[in-house]
C-alpha cells in the first residue's frame, strides 16, 4: 500500500491537509474540487473516502471494512504467493466445531448478534 506525507495547514479560515503531489497523479480520482469525507478510525487514524458521483456510498457501508477489504485485495493481487489453501487438519477441526449446527441462506439474524 503506497504511503503519502503530508501536513496539515490553515487556508482562510479552515484547517486543511496537504499530501505530496504524487498521491494525486496516481490516484486521479483525487482531483482537486473532488468531494470527501474523514472517518475518525482511531487515535492517529483517519479514513478519506470520496462521495459523489466516483464512489456511491451505502450509509451502511462501513468505511474500516472496506478498507480492510480494499487492503487484502491490493496484497493478494501483489504476493498472490501468500494464497494458501486450507489445510485438512484446519478443515477437520472446523467440521467439528460446527457439528450439529443448522443454518440457512434465508435466516435473518438478531439485530443483537454484530459480525
Amino acid at each position: 500500500m503506497a504511503k503519502y506525507n503530508g501536513s496539515i495547514t490553515t487556508t482562510g479560515r479552515s484547517e486543511a491537509i496537504r499530501l505530496d503531489k504524487d498521491l494525486f497523479k496516481q490516484h486521479p480520482e483525487f482531483q482537486q474540487k473532488a468531494k470527501v469525507q474523514a472517518h475518525v478510525i482511531g487515535p492517529g487514524q483517519m479514513l478519506i473516502s470520496l462521495i459523489g458521483e466516483v464512489q456511491s456510498v451505502d450509509v451502511d457501508e462501513d468505511p474500516v471494512v472496506t478498507a480492510f477489504l480494499s487492503f487484502m485485495e491490493q496484497d493478494m493481487l501483489k504476493h498472490p504467493e501468500h494464497i494458501i489453501p486450507l489445510s485438512d487438519e484446519l478443515l477437520q477441526n472446523v467440521s467439528v466445531l460446527t457439528q450439529g449446527v443448522e443454518v440457512s441462506d434465508d435466516e435473518v439474524l438478531p439485530d443483537e448478534i454484530g459480525l
